[in-house]
């Protein structure tokens, strides 16, 4: 901007400059031509009466010299009197008889040419540069004597020039300075708004879209500033909503739960969202502008991308493929992105992680596996020996009791079973609330200790509780003993003869936790994933022999989480078992 100033400047001011020395020297030089004309024509005016008075009093070479004085005193200028051989007879300037002939003057060779010429020249005589005039002395019979020629100095000539051109240069200097000054101001009062529009059309161009300029005066410029700040202003509320939707479409495509891949025409990955990180465990920034191909190590990903590419056509499908350890399942919907004319433009790749839902359909079909086995060994054993007493056994008193006693305790199991599963069906329902009021975990475990001491004396297994610190909390008295019947006997179920199981009760600031641990046979580590699942037994044999039903540690857990509790199991084989629950000493809110 400051050369857009300084072009400005320059252009006016040479202009100016020019045109002031233009007029300064069109000036002067008519000055001094008018000058020059008034003192030639005074010169002529002069040299005429002079002429006319030495005709008067005629050309006596005695009387010249003194005519010749007089007339240089009243004029002041230099008189020279020649006669017609050009022989000098009165000089006001020197000694005539010193002079050479005269003839050849031009001024006094422009006479016999019959002309009135001046001439300014140099004057070895009186070291002057003179303008010259010479006239003819006539009589009044017309008679011809001679020449009279005068010498005005122009000293005073070049005086008044230069005068003239001292007073032309101080005045045009003046007025140089003052256009100089108001061309200035002007500039600025021009160029500041547009340096300042400049400068915010700069901070747009780099994205600055708050910068403003100052609108000045209602002219044009003035225009400009208000037709830049309604741009800016137009282009920050664009960019304002562009940037919000822009950060709503990333925080959506990045927090969608399904995984998103787009694939432009060349087979480059131009987006790949957040969770295609988690689901293919892997660092899925580097894929962006890498070959689909290239990066995706799945065949059956890449055939349906490939069968889009050639038949541009949505494709809907199941696949898996292992990640790490897990075999994961996914619904992966693929479509083309077409443009209005048609044209391929890129591929879409949705994928759904249905692997839970799998495990959800599978952990169904166990369950009604599970269940339907579980109630097939009860109602065939009842059946089945209803049906011996009905075809004579009953006659009989011994078979009688032994086939009733039989069909008693499967019945017992039948109930305890379809209780467990009711039970777990309230669990997990969403209504399903607990009772909440103050007790005492030693309180409820020293009861628990009571009903299934006979059980444990039977296999002579020791019973120890062990508390430190305060065991009162808040939870539901009823859940929590259930809790605790279903690990205790657990333990005494899978506890060899002459073992033992320790309770252990620690009350910290917000928790208690209820460890216990016995000598039991243990269980493998390839189990100990699944032994909260739903009939899962680790020894199916003595599970069913001891009467579980297989769900015991499955209510366990699901009452612990509704506690806001955590339960936690570490086994060796043939060195035992601990379980380690966490409670909440504090509801929470």
């Amino acid at each position: 901007m400051y050369k857009l100033r300084f072009k400005i400047m320059l252009a006016v001011l040479s202009i100016t400059l020019l045109v002031l020395i233009g007029i300064g020297f069109v000036i002067g030089k008519l000055y001094e031509d008018f000058y020059i004309n008034n003192l030639t024509d005074r010169v002529e005016k002069e040299a005429s009466l002079a002429a006319y008075m030495l005709a008067e009093y005629g050309l006596e070479e005695e009387n010249a010299q003194k005519r010749a004085l007089e007339i240089a005193e009243m004029l002041d200028s230099r008189v020279t009197i020649i006669l017609l051989d050009g022989t000098v007879i009165g000089e006001s300037a020197t000694d005539p008889k010193t002079m050479d002939n005269h003839l050849l003057r031009p001024e006094i060779e422009a006479i016999e040419n019959e002309e009135s010429v001046s001439y300014i020249r140099y004057s070895e005589t009186v070291q002057d540069e003179l303008l010259y005039y010479a006239v003819p002395i006539i009589e009044e019979n017309g008679n011809k004597l001679g020449y009279m020629r005068l010498g005005l100095s122009t000293s005073t000539l070049a005086d008044m020039t230069e005068k003239i051109w001292f007073i032309l240069g101080i005045s045009f200097t003046v007025a140089f300075i003052i256009i100089v000054t108001i061309t200035y101001r002007v500039t600025n009062e021009m160029i500041g708004p547009i340096e300042s529009a400049t400068v915010v059309a700069n901070e747009l161009a780099e994205g600055n879209y708050k910068a403003r300029t100052s609108e000045g005066k209602r002219d044009e410029i003035g225009q400009l500033s208000r037709s830049i700040n309604i741009l800016a202003f137009n282009l920050e509320k664009l960019t304002k909503r562009d940037q919000a939707q822009k950060e709503r479409m990333e925080t959506l495509i990045d927090n969608m739960g399904s995984g998103l891949i787009l694939i432009n025409t060349k087979g480059d990955i131009s987006l790949i969202n957040r969770a295609c990180q988690e689901i293919f465990e892997e660092n899925t920034d580097l894929w962006q502008s890498q070959l689909y191909h290239d990066v995706i190590q799945h065949k059956e990903l890449i055939k349906i991308v490939q069968t889009i590419f050639m038949t541009e056509k949505k494709q809907r499908m199941q696949i898996h493929f292992p990640v790490h350890l897990e075999v994961r399942h996914f619904e992966v919907y693929a479509a083309p992105v077409m443009s209005k004319s048609d044209k391929l433009k890129g591929i879409v790749l949705v994928l759904h992680d249905i692997t839970e839902l799998k495990k959800l359909e599978q952990v169904r079909t166990d369950f009604v596996a599970n269940v339907s086995h579980e109630l097939k060994t009860p109602v065939t054993s009842i059946k089945g020996f209803t049906e011996t007493l009905l075809d004579g056994a009953m006659n009989t008193e011994p078979l009688r009791e032994k086939f009733l006693t039989i069909i008693a305790n499967e019945s017992e199991r039948l109930q305890s079973l379809i209780q467990d599963l009711l039970d777990l069906s309230r669990i997990e329902q969403a209504y399903f609330q607990l009772n909440w009021q103050r007790t005492n975990l030693q309180e409820i475990v020293s009861e628990v200790i009571e009903l299934l001491k006979d059980k444990a004396e039977e296999k002579q297994i020791d019973l120890q509780m062990f508390v430190e610190g305060n065991t009162t909390l808040e939870g539901d008295m009823e859940r929590i003993k259930q809790i605790a019947i279903n690990v205790i006997n657990n333990a005494i179920m899978y506890t060899p003869v002459s073992g033992s199981i320790k309770m252990f009760i620690k009350g910290n600031e917000e928790t208690i936790t209820l460890e216990i641990t016995d000598t039991g046979v243990g269980i493998s580590e390839k189990d100990l994933p699944r032994i909260f699942e739903r009939f899962y037994r680790v020894d199916r044999a003595r599970s069913r022999n001891s009467g579980g039903t297989g769900l015991g540690l499955a209510i366990v857990k699901h009452l612990v989480e509704a506690h806001q509790g955590k339960i936690v199991v570490n086994s060796l084989v043939g060195k035992g078992t601990t379980f380690t629950i966490t409670f909440h000493r504090y509801r929470a809110e």
